[in-house]
């Protein structure tokens, strides 16, 4: 039992050595950019929303399940048990939809410039913040319960439909308040994970069209396009096989509590460690695949059209 218990406290604290690093050091570079060059890209205000958010989610619940694994007992009274849990939702759920985005404004970036297409890139590229508002919005509204209901954990007597979460429990009182709630936040999810398959495919898609159509060029100029398009399908594949594996994991894991009346609390602490790994894993991607952060130099996204009116992706922010 101890060495289970140490190596939950251990897994809690890598994520903590590898995430908080990892979220801080994207913010820093963003918040450097913004300050001494003046402008910020709309897919590094993606970028950093996500690391923000990332951030938030490994200080709300991996501290919490650290201090646990140590031995702390009592840490959360009621108030902060509701604040923590709310955030965790919160960011969680912001740290999913901030991803599909991403996905899918990379989607449109590389899509042909015409068309319907032309529409939706010039109403998305102004409109980024207030996206990234709107899904804020969107998510605080959605999780009443762990403000209404949630409560530090006592030998009090609880409903069957309640979540023991460490040091706090989140009581839904009724099994249609339990289920309905746990369907919204697995069909959001679910939603939110086709999305940014499917766009990720797209980007594949095209990067492999622009590969087929460099037949014919000089040797010099297809290993350099070529290198760019393995780099970018490199960090799409990353980013979607790292998304759909964990959180396909930890909803499925959800959706199996759904059907138990009363569970367990371990199974609740992985399905805490699989989501939180996301927020830890993702920097690491995000910072490997990111250009900006290789080189000081200034990146842009340039695009040109050949007279085969195929363009060249000359840099891809991911």
């Amino acid at each position: 039992m101890d060495l289970l218990i140490g190596f939950k406290a251990a897994a809690f604290l890598f994520l903590l050595t590898v995430g908080i690093p990892g979220n801080v050091f994207i913010l820093l570079q963003f918040t450097y950019i913004r300050v001494f060059e003046k402008k910020l890209l709309p897919t590094n205000m993606i970028l950093m929303a996500l690391a923000a958010v990332n951030l938030l989610v490994l200080l709300s619940r991996c501290i919490p399940e650290s201090l646990n694994s140590l031995g702390v007992k009592d840490l959360l009274d009621d108030p902060e048990c509701k604040l923590v849990l709310f955030c965790f939702r919160v960011n969680r759920a912001m740290s999913i939809c901030v991803t599909s985005f991403l996905s899918c404004y990379q989607c449109i970036l590389i899509a042909p410039k015409r068309g319907l297409w032309l529409w939706i890139k010039k109403t998305i590229r102004p409109n980024v913040l207030i996206i990234l508002i709107t899904l804020l919005f969107i998510n605080l509204s959605v999780y009443p319960y762990y403000i209404l209901n949630a409560r530090a954990r006592r030998n009090l007597t609880t409903s069957p439909y309640t979540l023991n979460l460490l040091y706090c429990d989140a009581d839904f009182l009724t099994y249609f308040a339990y289920v309905t709630t746990g369907s919204i936040y697995a069909i959001r999810d679910f939603i939110s994970v086709g999305l940014m398959t499917a766009s990720g495919g797209y980007i594949v898609y095209r990067l492999v069209c622009h590969e087929r159509s460099m037949k014919g060029m000089r040797s010099t100029d297809k290993f350099q396009s070529r290198t760019v398009e393995q780099k970018a399908s490199r960090a799409v594949i990353l980013l979607v096989s790292l998304y759909v594996l964990l959180f396909g994991l930890e909803n499925s894991m959800w959706i199996y509590t759904l059907t138990l009346s009363n569970a367990n609390p371990d199974m609740n602490e992985i399905r805490i460690f699989l989501a939180s790994s996301y927020s830890a894993f993702s920097a690491i991607v995000i910072i490997s695949t990111n250009p900006r952060f290789v080189r000081s130099s200034p990146i842009c996204f340039d695009k040109k059209e050949d007279k085969a009116g195929i363009r060249t992706i000359k840099g891809f922010y991911l």
